[in-house]
């Protein structure tokens, strides 16, 4: 039985390293790898050149015991990945009768007639384990070394095919060459920075061996992920929950927004729905960016009410009952005019909570007294108002402070409703 200690992805295609395509299978296949337990070491990028191909594989066999490539099972003349590996294993091609045959009906009922090099894709290495595909014409193969203890598999490079193909076959047969399998929970963060959670967590992530923690920063927020190894879902399960109370008895808990939760406006959305309760924006530097997010999630049209984007001035006032004594006393970039909007908006729709967004996003527009980067993010509900100040710098992109200021603003809108 052949042991896989280390795997490798290796992606062919001259659009690749083009930049025309993004490289989503080498993602897609990386996590599924590690959720089986093998790990993955190196990755590379190959052009459809079969002298750069055959090289490029050759070092892959050289260090890895598992190669996964993607793409390179056209028909065309340049689609020479099953031909270089075939020739590297040593094994002769054949037509492969039941591809052909799959493919001529997958064809004929999409009124296309196959030609001579649609046949092409037919034609498999011997001895190979050839997985079908449902999701396009190029089949899938595997090819096995024992003496050499080494495997390649070829998937076809379009992720509509090669996603499934991986998901639906190759992971079962992967599975026979594995004893154990990995499983991650991700602890989710939103306040706290990487450096200063790593700072709490130093200790414990240096000791940590099974399962392991290991840090992950995003844009204003840090992720954790806690792998565990065992011989099943619930062993691994039961490690991965421990490390998290750990995690969750340090000052690192206060933090945490959820586990798994995907995104601040998931954590938002889930809990809405689990209260009852609707939600209203006013935005005005964000643009709509709290909306947006909002309604990028399932569900969200049963907790978002509507949402403003009041940029003007005198919109604010009009709009969401903003004073113009307010604004004219402390300016529209204030913790006056945030509440007030937060507080207005949620009147205006009529929602359980209202949230809001004001500030300057630069790159100009700063004062000395309200510098490119101020903003206030404000929340009000029934009983609870809050507003908070972000000083994200000058130095910040327009992007950046727009995201970050969304993230304050959902994330406010959360902690609020746990109130």
């Amino acid at each position: 039985m052949i042991k896989i200690r280390s795997a490798e992805i290796l992606s062919v295609g001259t659009e690749l390293l083009l930049g025309d395509i993004v490289n989503t299978d080498a993602a897609f296949i990386s996590r599924r790898l590690a959720a089986l337990g093998i790990n993955q070491y190196h990755q590379g990028v190959v052009g459809d050149n079969p002298e750069r191909l055959a090289e490029a594989l050759e070092i892959s066999l050289s260090r890895s015991d598992l190669v996964i490539m993607t793409g390179g099972l056209g028909p065309t003349y340049d689609d020479l990945t099953k031909e270089t590996a075939a020739r590297l294993m040593g094994r002769s091609m054949y037509l492969h009768e039941e591809s052909l045959e799959r493919m001529i009906e997958r064809m004929s009922k999409r009124g296309i007639e196959i030609t001579e090099n649609n046949k092409k894709q037919a034609y498999m290495p011997e001895g190979s384990v050839v997985f079908k595909n449902d999701y396009g014409t190029a089949p899938g193969l595997a090819m096995e070394d024992s003496e050499k203890g080494k495997i390649i598999i070829l998937l076809p490079g379009p992720p509509r095919e090669c996603e499934p193909m991986f998901a639906e076959q190759v992971e079962p047969y992967l599975k026979k060459f594995s004893d154990h399998i990995l499983l991650s929970k991700t602890v989710n963060i939103f306040g706290m920075g990487e450096s200063k959670v790593e700072t709490v967590l130093r200790d414990l992530m240096l000791d940590s061996k099974n399962p392991t923690v290991a840090p992950y920063a995003k844009d204003g927020e840090v992720q954790l992920r806690v792998t565990a190894a065992g011989s099943d879902e619930s062993e691994c399960a039961a490690l991965c929950d421990e490390a998290i109370e750990k995690i969750r008895a340090t000052e690192v808990g206060k933090f945490i927004y959820g586990i798994d939760a995907g995104s601040l406006e998931e954590a938002l959305v889930t809990e809405l729905i689990h209260r009852g309760m609707t939600v209203a924006a006013a935005e005005s530097c964000t643009g709509g960016y709290v909306a947006k997010r909002i309604t990028n999630v399932s569900g969200a049209s049963s907790v978002l009410d509507g949402s403003i984007i009041t940029y003007a001035n005198r919109i604010k006032e009009k709009f969401v009952g903003v004073s113009h004594e307010t604004l004219e006393a402390h300016g529209a970039v204030s913790p006056e005019t945030a509440i007030e909007m937060a507080r207005g908006v949620r009147a205006l729709f009529d929602a359980d909570v209202g949230i809001s967004t004001t500030g300057i996003a630069g790159p100009t527009g700063g004062t000395p007294d309200k510098p490119v980067g101020r903003v206030y993010v404000g929340v009000s509900c029934k009983g609870y108002e809050e507003v908070r100040e972000l000083n994200l710098g000058a130095m910040a992109t327009r992007e950046y402070i727009r995201y970050v200021s969304a993230s304050n603003a959902i994330d406010l809108a959360r902690r609020a409703l746990l109130k």
